[in-house]
């Protein structure tokens, strides 16, 4: 968790790994390398038992605005094709992660960037925060899944709105549409995300683990009943885990 890299920032306290975007000057929009790192540091953090939480953020005012479109359009069709797997393996590495991950959203979370937040567990966001999907004005399509992640927690006209218009959406509004889950005023906001993932840490890692599990479970094709069974399994093996029998005897000799 101590290591340098050039475009990202790496630290951990308290049980809680913090990744941010360190592209200011450049509203944090991604290119190759910052690619490279942000998926090493998300595999370090994933494997880091002492981190119970992860939280991803940006420097400045920006989130993150996307792939760095310099780049992205000198690209030649194996570098094209490169970034593109690499961006799949960017988002489910978060998304597959056994540990929560927050996106904390401080500004613009555009393209890419608002395809990192929708990877993540939950959303919390800047009350200035504004997010999107803009690829259409660039006669493009979103490429990191955020056409599918996005109709997961929106109804599908509102998704079309928001990929059609490719317009910029604020955090309120979000926050009504049920994407962001809370919104902080801006003086606030590192505290309350930082008091928010302080509370996940509280909660016992492994049940964690099994909840993220089932409610991706949810979404999957698996026939109800299958799903349900894996649900039994779950809460049978915590059961007669160690940790839950001694929360349950903690619990009764309260009562």
């Amino acid at each position: 968790m101590n290591r340098t890299f050039n475009h990202i920032i790496v630290k951990s306290e308290d049980n809680i790994g913090y990744l941010i975007f360190n592209r200011p000057s450049q509203l944090n929009a991604m290119n190759r390398e910052m690619m490279d790192e942000i998926i090493t540091a998300i595999e370090e953090i994933n494997a880091n038992d002492k981190v119970l939480v992860a939280v991803i953020s940006g420097k400045g005012r920006a989130f993150m605005a996307g792939a760095d479109i310099k780049e992205y359009g000198s690209q030649t069709p194996e570098q094209f094709k490169t970034f593109q797997e690499q961006g799949i393996k960017l988002y489910k590495a978060i998304e597959n992660a056994p540990k929560p991950w927050i996106a904390a959203v401080n500004g613009f979370a555009l393209g890419g960037g608002f395809e990192i937040a929708l990877s993540c567990d939950m959303i919390l966001a800047c009350e200035t925060a504004k997010m999107g999907l803009p690829e259409v004005f660039l006669s493009l399509v979103p490429g990191g899944g955020g056409t599918q992640r996005l109709i997961q927690r929106l109804g599908i006209n509102r998704v079309k709105e928001m990929l059609f218009t490719g317009g910029q959406y604020t955090a309120e509004i979000l926050h009504d549409w049920g994407i962001v889950n809370h919104v902080y005023t801006k003086e606030a906001f590192e505290e309350e995300v930082t008091r928010f993932a302080t509370k996940l840490t509280r909660r016992p890692a492994k049940a964690i683990k099994e909840l993220k599990r089932l409610a991706h479970l949810s979404l999957s094709p698996m026939p109800f009943d299958q799903k349900i069974e894996e649900e039994g399994k779950a809460v049978t093996d915590l059961f007669y885990s160690e940790e839950a029998q001694k929360a349950i005897k903690d619990f009764m000799n309260k009562s």
